[in-house]
């Protein structure tokens, strides 16, 4: 665990990759997702809050420093740049951000493993591949994505009792993959706007359609489909947005707060397979377990290559690609990740 520089305030929160649970205060629960009994929300926050305390305090010597994972020159880089950016940056973060990220990082047992979900960054088939190491499957591919998403095989951070989350975050590897935050907020407009979805078109399209489209057809605001991603942009851009942030587009860094948590491995989106299968080695994962490279929704799409991107980028003004990239800067600094061509 890193004690130190944290990064900035994330706003509240929908659920994870189509609808996965742990949600902030405050947030709209999606299709499927069963409301949280006020007891165990009561629960995770007083974890949060007393993980926080602990944090600000001295940590003991067995958790300063201590490295649970030794990866290549390449990963060890990306590992050091965060810290040099904690350092560099001295962000601060509020108390609440620590009580939403326990609900983020998902705990593997048999190898010792914390994961952060993001989702558009591999989270599906991260989440198939924790399965069958926790030997609740015999392989990724036979793993449908009702059961990956609703299901709740899988154990967060925040369903453990204080000293328990304590203990795994100082002993556990903990992992975390991350993508270029144009193509992951590209990839999260197609996939929620531009195919039927019963939470993201009632709940996010009704209402930037109402707030962003002048003279709205009634069919269009009674249904909240056809949002374009012009009018996407604007709700994102809009400090009084109608409806809240989402993490399938909340900087990466405000979701798995790498300036909190000192996470032994980054992995990166564009070379997701080979990242994590070599991930998966140095962890001592079975030898003919491969982390799969089919698409888990919409697999007869074109993927979200950066041509892709740059459709949509041209599809709104040079100021608001501007104000787009900035939306997302600390996340290209932090990752180390190029400023796009505009």
């Amino acid at each position: 665990v890193r004690r130190g520089p944290t990064e900035s305030q994330g706003k509240n929160v929908e659920p994870g990759d189509d609808q996965a649970k742990g949600l902030s205060p405050g947030t709209v629960p999606g299709p499927g997702s069963r409301p949280m009994a006020e007891a165990p929300l009561r629960k995770q926050r007083e974890v949060g809050s007393l993980l926080l305390k602990r944090f600000l305090q001295p940590l003991p010597l067995g958790l300063r420093g201590e490295r649970t994972l030794v990866a290549d020159e390449v990963h060890e880089r990306r590992r050091i740049h965060i810290a040099d950016f904690c350092r560099k940056y001295q962000v601060s973060k509020p108390r609440r951000s620590l009580i939403r990220l326990v609900s983020r990082l998902y705990v593997e047992d048999k190898h010792r493993l914390l994961y952060c979900e993001v989702p558009k960054a591999g989270c599906s088939n991260w989440k198939r591949v924790l399965m069958v190491l926790n030997g609740l499957a015999s392989s990724p591919h036979n793993i449908s994505h009702q059961f990956v998403h609703y299901g709740t095989h899988l154990h967060r951070l925040d369903s453990y009792s204080l000293h328990k989350a304590y203990e795994l975050l100082g002993s556990f590897t903990k992992v975390l993959f991350v993508r270029d935050p144009m193509e992951r907020l590209v990839s999260a407009f197609r996939d929620k706007f531009e195919h039927p979805n019963v939470y993201y078109h009632p709940v996010f399209g009704k209402a930037i359609l109402r707030k962003y489209r002048a003279n709205a057809s009634a069919e269009a605001l009674g249904t909240g489909a056809g949002v374009t991603f012009s009018e996407f942009v604007q709700y994102l851009l809009d400090q009084q947005k109608p409806v809240g942030m989402d993490i399938h587009w909340e900087p990466i860094g405000q979701l798995c707060s790498p300036c909190l948590i000192d996470y032994d491995f980054i992995g990166k989106f564009e070379d997701l397979e080979k990242d994590a299968n070599y991930f998966l080695k140095l962890i001592g994962a079975p030898r003919d377990l491969q982390f799969p490279s089919f698409k888990d929704r919409h697999s007869t799409d074109e993927r979200t290559t950066p041509a892709v991107v740059k459709h949509y980028l041209l599809q709104i003004p040079p100021l608001q690609r501007q104000q787009i990239y900035n939306l997302y800067y600390l996340d290209y600094l932090m990752f180390n990740y190029s400023k796009p061509h505009f």
